[in-house]
């Protein structure tokens, strides 16, 4: 592990002293419980509360509480780790109706991680695992994800260049991407074929949570051996239910791409 930043580690010292008591506390009540300059604690105070993790206390003068940006970032942890879990019991069902690959994914920047998969008791199926990063536009899940992504977003993560190559039949052209794109948005569900893996394609249907946000995709992968548009038609639904399963239990109600 590289060095401790000083700043940062004094920082989150006064983040965690409202863990404790009621969860208020004054400038003096840090300096005296942290044994840092007076300047120091007021700075970190002024930045902490620009930042939106500290506010003043409504009512009490001179104190602070935590601010709305901790309740962010806790909901961001609580919502991914349960969204591994039911990702996990969930892909679990689907795998043993469909008896093939099943992945969860999660998007970040340009490339995917998957958060949970089961496999396929076929002796030929996909290799692969959880936490496995892969280029988002090679994938199902990754260009299911990308869809559902705001036009601006979508330009700032893939620009204007070239897009790596994992297969001959991976898009490498934006806009040929953007295309595809519009495709998935129309149809609900993704698919990819032999496009991160010569031998294998795949179908992605996106998982919402319960503020209607994609936050995840659901995907069933096949080797090529066993791919037919019929079977290809299956997997899409089969993938739609289970992403729709999914999203059920991390608390969406509505409808939507």
């Amino acid at each position: 592990m590289g060095r401790l930043v000083p700043a940062v580690t004094r920082s989150l010292d006064i983040l965690e002293l409202f863990l404790e008591g009621d969860g208020t506390l004054s400038a003096p009540d840090i300096t005296r419980r942290l044994q840092l300059p007076r300047t120091t604690v007021h700075e970190l105070l002024g930045t902490l509360v620009a930042r939106s993790y500290l506010v003043p206390a409504p009512e009490q003068p001179g104190r602070y509480r935590l601010g709305v940006r901790n309740y962010q970032l806790g909901s961001r942890y609580a919502e991914q780790f349960d969204l591994a879990a039911e990702g996990r019991q969930v892909a679990q069902e689907v795998a043993e109706t469909c008896d093939e690959t099943v992945h969860v994914a999660i998007l970040e920047d340009t490339d995917v991680i998957y958060i949970a998969k089961v496999d396929s008791t076929h002796a030929v199926r996909m290799v692969s695992a959880a936490g496995r990063r892969l280029p988002a536009h090679c994938t199902s899940v990754g260009k299911m994800l990308l869809a559902s992504l705001p036009a601006d977003e979508l330009d700032a993560r893939i620009g204007g260049r070239e897009l790596t190559a994992m297969t001959p039949n991976s898009i490498t052209d934006p806009d040929a991407l953007r295309a595809a794109l519009a495709g998935i948005r129309e149809r609900g569900v993704a698919a990819e074929h032999q496009e991160s893996n010569t031998d294998v394609s795949c179908v992605a249907a996106p998982v919402r949570n319960g503020a209607g946000r994609v936050v995840a995709a659901l995907s069933i992968s096949v080797p090529v051996i066993r791919w037919t548009e019929q079977r290809g038609e299956e997997l899409s639904g089969l993938a739609a239910k289970g992403a729709a399963e999914l999203s059920t239990r991390l608390g969406h109600r509505g409808a939507g791409l």
